[in-house]
């Protein structure tokens, strides 16, 4: 809706204010601006009355003056500019094309508004200047989508340019950010707000483990499951840059972009990434289930929706780089049998790829693994009924590799650089590299029945580069183009590469190269915070973890796997017969239930044992319930703590079965109702009291089903 009148205040006789609402049924942003400037965001929040009086809205979102300040606070602008005082981070940082800094100064052209759009554009008619901020929302998946582009009459430098900017609440004590590390991604960190600056960058050139671009700012109370939240992510994989300022005012400013200087020539036309935004009046789990379905629903393309998420089995840590036609034909068998329907070769299959120190981009088989090319090992895979992936990492190069002796000017950076994995990355702005890397990996999938693509990136750039990850972008959307019933996974050494802009090319990320279950399910519950169950590719590891050393046991392992898109990746000939036993069972059930838990809700529990990670995954209609309680450690009580549940209908009753109940140790040997029989109780009780269950070891799962009866 647009609102445009005159208004008199005390300062300025009469004044143009501009006013703009849009609206998803959750939440309200209206944005309001005067003089023809750019507008402020003067609300945003839970709905508004349809007969919200806008004008009156923006007056009373003005703030006062006192000592020591201008006569007028400078406009918390959706791209603050310096030129009008601005006393924060300016939204826009740009040189001309002899480097001479530029101040811009925007006013109104016109605006074009929809039920559901609303594109605004402002002319800066001394610096010969268009911006433009497009803003849409979606009223299944509560996502907010905003991007900001920027347009010159003559190539300019771009330093610094941020999507729409928008305001942090006022009842906020906190963010919350994503850091990590290999082996080690999606771990949560909380920054108090105070005075100043919360400035983050990536500069590795990739989404990189380190810094997911996302914040989420809770307001105060704000648990999982109650109290207002603000989420924020920008689907960009070339690496970004978050500010989350503080203004002496005390007004507070998100802003997203690419990470600074990553434009490296002058442009006419400069643009950001999509920035995805929301507001949750139940949570965090309210700004998680709306990334959630916004990501599986509107941003992924699988290649046949209506194909059931196939089991997975990948061959890395069972044979690393040693590969035998016999062998991995014998894996094949054991691995189909305990429920596999994917089988994915791994890294070692091209070049003379015998360790990681030589072959990258010679994408032709080894005809010293596979004399008689890769068809006997498809063909056996296929005969088990299992479909065939294979690992590519295209835009890496080893020096040692025969493209490399050919055309050395194609890795991107100096020669003398350090390498990472004993590799350096191929200059994918250039297209005849495009064109060589397309050509190799085309002859593979046209010579092949092959289906799916576990493309990786072990490295980090020398530098950011935004011509890199389009020239990655473009690379992605040929193959995907040419072979469109191909799947890819995004993997990088692990979650790398995770993000919503390589979640638009790719079905399946690879969240961590840990397989130690413990690890693992701590991961996967941060990450339901962005990432769907479709998507997040979870495996059944060797007994003795391969990156932590830690041995767990099978139940254990197999369940952490069933909470997302199950997969193996141990080496089958290891398991004892008990432990096949348990991941048949385990892998049945995940089948059994795969179609309605991939579009199940992901619901982050809290929980009043901090020992304890849980969550709920609520089917789309509400009538079943999977939760998964996990024990990470020890607790510092002796008995269990009563788990309340979310999302339920406090009416309505619930059959809950604890499905798992044979696991019970020994050492529980009371009788709490759940290890005997099925309980029925109202959601009431369930979310208010919660569940009583069995005790437990840590490193150990309780699955329990509800269902509304």
């Amino acid at each position: 809706m647009l609102d445009q009148k005159s208004v008199e205040t005390a300062d300025q006789p009469e004044e143009l204010l501009q006013c703009y609402r849009l609206d998803d049924g959750r939440q309200t942003l209206v944005l309001a601006a005067r003089r023809a400037r750019l507008p402020e965001v003067v609300y945003w929040g839970a709905p508004l009355p349809p007969n919200e009086d806008l004008g009156a809205l923006a007056a009373a979102h003005r703030l006062d003056v006192t000592g020591g300040m201008l006569d007028e606070n400078p406009d918390l602008s959706i791209c603050p500019e310096a030129v009008r005082t601005f006393p924060g981070q300016p939204g826009l940082i740009l040189r001309d094309t002899d480097g001479t800094p530029l101040l811009p100064k925007f006013c109104f052209d016109r605006a074009e508004q929809s039920d559901t759009t609303l594109v605004l554009h402002y002319d800066d008619t001394d610096n010969m200047l268009h911006y433009t901020a497009h803003f849409e929302t979606d009223s299944h998946t509560r996502i907010i989508t905003t991007r900001a582009v920027l347009e010159a009459d003559r190539p300019v430098h771009l330093h610094w340019l941020a999507a729409p900017v928008l305001p942090a609440p006022q009842l906020s004590d906190e963010m919350i950010d994503v850091h990590g590390r290999w082996c080690g991604e999606f771990q949560l960190a909380s920054t108090p707000w105070s005075a100043g600056m919360r400035y983050r960058e990536n500069r590795t050139g990739r989404t990189g483990h380190e810094h997911f671009p996302g914040l989420i700012v809770p307001c105060k109370g704000a648990t999982n499951t109650q109290g207002q939240a603000y989420a924020f992510h920008y689907g960009w994989s070339g690496g970004h840059k978050m500010i989350a300022e503080e203004l002496p005012d005390g007004r507070r400013q998100i802003q997203f972009g690419h990470a600074a200087r990553m434009e490296t020539s002058p442009a006419t036309r400069f643009e950001t990434s999509p920035l995805y935004v929301t507001f949750s009046v139940d949570g965090l789990n309210g700004c998680a289930v709306a990334f959630q379905r916004h990501l599986r629903d509107r941003i992924v393309q699988f290649p046949n929706p209506a194909r059931p998420r196939p089991v997975h089995y990948n061959c890395w840590e069972a044979v690393y780089f040693d590969h035998k036609l016999p062998i991995l034909k014998d894996i094949a068998d054991r691995a189909a049998d305990l429920g596999a329907e994917r089988f994915v070769l791994d890294d070692g299959w091209f070049g003379q790829r015998d360790d990681d120190t030589t072959s990258l981009s010679d994408w032709e088989v080894d005809p010293r693994k596979y004399p008689d090319g890769l068809d006997p090992l498809i063909d056996h895979v296929h005969d088990l009924g299992m479909s065939f992936g294979i690992w590519f990492e295209p835009e890496m190069i080893n020096p040692e590799s025969n493209l490399y002796r050919a055309h050395p000017d194609w890795a991107l950076g100096s020669e003398d650089q350090t390498l990472g994995r004993q590799q350096k990355a191929l200059n994918m702005a250039l297209p005849e590299v495009r064109d060589f890397i397309y050509e190799r990996m085309s002859a593979v999938l046209s010579a092949h029945d092959i289906d799916y693509i576990k493309w990786d990136h072990n490295r980090v750039l020398p530098a950011p580069d935004a011509a890199q990850t389009r020239g990655s972008y473009a690379l992605i959307d040929r193959l995907r183009t040419t072979f469109p019933k191909v799947e890819i996974e995004s993997c990088a050494s692990g979650g790398g590469r995770i993000d919503f802009g390589i979640l638009s090319r790719t079905q399946r990320i690879w969240l961590s190269d840990s397989n130690d279950a413990l690890e693992r399910l701590k991961m996967q519950h941060n990450a339901a915070l962005f990432l769907p169950a479709a998507i997040t590719g979870s495996h059944v590891g060797p007994r003795r973890c391969h990156t932590s050393g830690r041995t767990l046991d099978i139940s254990f392992r197999a369940w952490v796997a069933a909470q997302r898109h199950m997969g193996f990746e141990m080496d089958p000939r290891e398991l004892t017969l008990e432990e096949e036993t348990v991941l048949r069972e385990v892998t049945s059930w995940w089948k059994y239930n795969r179609t309605w838990m991939l579009r199940a809700d992901i619901l982050r529990l809290d929980s009043a044992d901090p020992a304890v990670i849980a969550e709920q995954q609520m089917a789309e209609d509400g009538t079943k319930f999977v939760t998964f309680v996990g024990k990470a450690t020890t607790s510092a009580q002796i008995a269990p703590r009563p788990l309340r549940l979310t999302r339920l209908d406090p009416s309505a009753t619930y059959r809950i079965t604890l499905i798992n109940r044979a696991n019970a140790s020994g050492l529980s040997r009371g009788t709490p109702v759940l290890k005997e029989n099925p309980v029925d109780l109202s959601g009431a009780y369930l979310m208010n009291h919660g569940l009583t269950l069995p005790w437990s070891f840590p490193e150990t799962m309780w699955v329990l089903e509800g269902q509304k009866i």
